[in-house]
């Protein structure tokens, strides 16, 4: 059993029409209960919905504070390797991409976990292109032990591996892993995704059921908004959530709401989701799961961070490089896609701390479990 058996159950269809044809009523009703299911949820992102965002943002931002008190966790992203065996329409690192390769050997991850640790940042995502040959398991066993020997909490965005290799990394250091199932429309995954191992719609949409079973601390998922119609994408999302947590209720799960961006080679999203639309999408989920960890990166512009951080938000990234070696010798020309909010890390700590919220550096220290 893993979510997959769920998901053949579920008509894309069905769900977007139902999404669709939720009214004012059912917003009202949702907006009245105190614990809200999927049908809720679909409320809530629907259309029927725009007219009650202040309502949802107030309500989005008590909850959030009852749960995570003022507080930001900061993380960053440190970019091992742009090496790639997939054909990706979206992505910057694609195989098909004429883009310089490279990935950093033991005293490069030396100088890019120091660059990092002089930023003040102790929780760090480790991400990769997906090439299981050369940046995989063997590459990953030297990699996160030196890594760790820097930081309190590593987590990892890489290609999906199986249950007893996350188990292994997980003796390593290894805290989070991040696994994007990028769309839940089989179809339109595979429009984009060509060539290699992620043209494994089913393999990588169980990959969240391995990551639990191996006992990773926390889970992040989500869908690349854009690709295909983000109602329906995001309904999905919050069905998977329900789902891990029901099965799984040992590890934490994380939220990323990732919005197309330019990269090399780029794509036109199909669903262009605005401004006043994501911030509904981040309450919806909020109200529909006051538990869950919400994520915002620096995809997202300076304003836009810096105004919607209090309605649920609680990580963000700050100072990110989308490239090998960003931190310690700046390489634009191979960054994975390009960033809006380019500020430094003290100038978005202090426009998260002028709205009176803690920057918390860490996420989790395994002292702290008892």
């Amino acid at each position: 059993m893993s979510f997959v058996d769920v998901w053949q159950q579920m008509d894309w269809d069905d769900i977007r029409l139902s999404i669709y044809a939720k009214t004012a009523t059912d917003v009202e009703r949702a907006l009245g209960k105190s614990t809200l299911d999927l049908e809720d949820f679909k409320a809530l992102i629907s259309p029927a919905a725009e007219p009650y965002l202040e309502q949802m943002a107030q309500r989005s931002a008590m909850l959030t504070r009852q749960r995570f008190g003022h507080t930001m966790s900061f993380y960053v992203p440190l970019y091992l390797s742009n090496l790639c065996a997939n054909a990706c329409t979206y992505c910057g690192f694609s195989m098909e991409n004429r883009i310089k390769r490279r990935t950093l050997g033991e005293q490069e991850i030396e100088r890019e976990c120091e660059a990092i640790k002089a930023l003040n940042f102790d929780s760090v995502l480790l991400v990769t292109g997906e090439h299981q040959t050369k940046v995989g398991m063997n590459y990953f066993r030297d990699a996160i032990p030196r890594i760790k020997d820097h930081f309190s909490y590593l987590a990892m965005e890489v290609q999906p591996l199986e249950q007893d290799e996350y188990q292994e990394l997980r003796q390593l250091g290894l805290d989070a892993v991040m696994v994007y199932q990028e769309t839940y429309n089989a179809p339109t995954y595979a429009k984009h995704h060509l060539r290699g191992n992620k043209t494994n719609f089913e393999y990588r949409l169980a990959t969240p059921d391995r990551l639990a079973k191996a006992g990773i601390d926390k889970i992040g998922i989500g869908a690349l908004i854009g690709m295909e119609e983000w109602r329906t994408d995001c309904f999905f999302v919050a069905s998977h959530l329900a789902y891990l947590e029901r099965t799984y209720w040992q590890s934490r799960y994380s939220i990323s709401f990732p919005r197309l961006r330019p990269c090399t080679g780029g794509l036109e999203p199909k669903s262009v989701m605005t401004d006043r639309q994501l911030v509904q999408l981040i309450c919806a989920y909020r109200l529909f799961n006051p538990e869950v960890e919400l994520s915002l990166s620096t995809r997202e512009s300076p304003h836009f961070r810096d105004n919607v951080l209090p309605l649920g938000i609680t990580s963000m990234s700050a100072g990110s490089k989308t490239q090998p070696g960003g931190y310690a010798d700046d390489t634009p020309e191979l960054e994975q896609f390009a960033i809006s909010d380019e500020r430094s890390v003290s100038d978005v700590a202090t426009a998260v701390k002028q709205q009176g919220f803690e920057v918390v550096w860490k996420d989790w220290h395994p002292a702290y479990s008892g």
